[in-house]
């Protein structure tokens, strides 16, 4: 009779642990998008895949900083509200104080990965649990919004608002934010497969005293995974600023759940040490696709998209508890 503990141990074999969860959210992708093309005759339109990107470009982008983070074991909550500072201070400086646009760009860039080298400084040489510091990186970005403003700013900018129009290839389109999110992916996975910083990275997350024993540099990865994730941050604001031109501090609440849910649903383990940013794309896409088949359904309502993303979550949790051998 097979036993629990034996579907554990038959998961917990090293190529099969590894690959997993990826199959898993490639199934389940496939399953869904299936499911739309059956049900309706839109949906097979190579389009509807390319908005969905569209829609979710500055969350892949925000995705796969959170991948960097999750692969070391730790967490960044501070996500979201960097992305509303960034559409705030993109907003205010353009609008307000009338700086030019290639003077606001590089500012609004700096202040994700600024933010992520102070946090992961803290983390690494004062030892706090990152869902502390990050939970209070969050807080401190999210006040710094409402200092600057409490209402939506518009952005008329002619660059900001050019980034935004539609480019079209024959007849579908898609959008700048697009173009960069997908270089973000594989400047992201160049990174974790081929050099010393990626390995690095899945050797802290997968056994952290093996690493230090083994001279890893721990102190520098650790802080340089924060600092990619700021930088994804402000970029992903950035972005969003071109998708919804405008700034204010209640853009992206929520956002940094939205993140670690794609992350997890594309088989990065919470515990560190496995993970694809390919699967990050694939989890960004399933929730994107869920957002699409109940807009394509029209009789639910949006908030449908949540309690059927937290039953992902559940099921992928599961799955990674099978699959990842108990710590004695």
């Amino acid at each position: 009779m097979t036993t629990f503990a034996d579907v554990r141990s038959r998961l917990a074999r090293p190529q099969q642990r590894k690959y997993l969860p990826l199959y898993a959210t490639l199934a389940l992708l496939a399953l869904m998008y299936g499911s739309g093309v059956v049900q309706y005759e839109a949906f097979s339109d190579p389009q509807v895949v390319l908005n969905v990107f569209i829609d979710n470009g500055f969350l892949l982008v925000v995705a796969v900083g959170m991948t960097f983070v999750i692969l070391t074991g730790g967490i960044d909550l501070s996500v979201g509200s960097v992305v509303a500072l960034t559409t705030m201070v993109s907003a205010a400086l353009l609008e307000q104080a009338h700086w030019p646009a290639f003077v606001v760009l590089p500012i609004a860039l700096l202040i994700g990965p600024t933010l992520g080298f102070a946090m992961g400084c803290i983390i690494h040489y004062f030892e706090i649990q990152p869902f502390i510091v990050t939970l209070a990186g969050m807080f401190l970005a999210r006040g710094l919004c409402y200092s600057i403003g409490t209402e939506s700013i518009r952005i008329n900018d002619p660059f900001w608002t050019s980034m935004g129009d539609a480019i079209h290839i024959g007849e579908y389109r898609i959008s700048a934010s697009v173009i960069i999110a997908l270089v973000v992916v594989l400047v992201a996975a160049y990174v974790l497969a081929f050099t010393r910083f990626g390995r690095n990275t899945y050797a802290i997350g997968g056994n952290p005293r093996s690493a230090h024993l083994m001279g890893l540099p721990i102190a520098r990865t650790r802080i340089g995974v924060y600092t990619i994730s700021g930088f994804c941050s402000a970029l992903g604001g950035v972005l969003f600023t071109f998708y919804l031109p405008s700034g204010n501090s209640l853009h992206a609440i929520g956002m940094e759940l939205d993140a670690i849910a794609a992350v997890v649903i594309g088989g990065t383990l919470l515990t560190g040490g496995s993970g694809f940013v390919l699967g990050t794309v694939l989890g960004v896409l399933v929730l994107g696709l869920i957002q699409t088949l109940i807009n394509f359904d029209g009789r639910l309502s949006s908030w449908w998209t949540r309690i059927v993303i937290g039953v992902l979550l559940f099921a992928f949790i599961l799955l990674q508890r099978l699959i990842t051998p108990r710590k004695r």
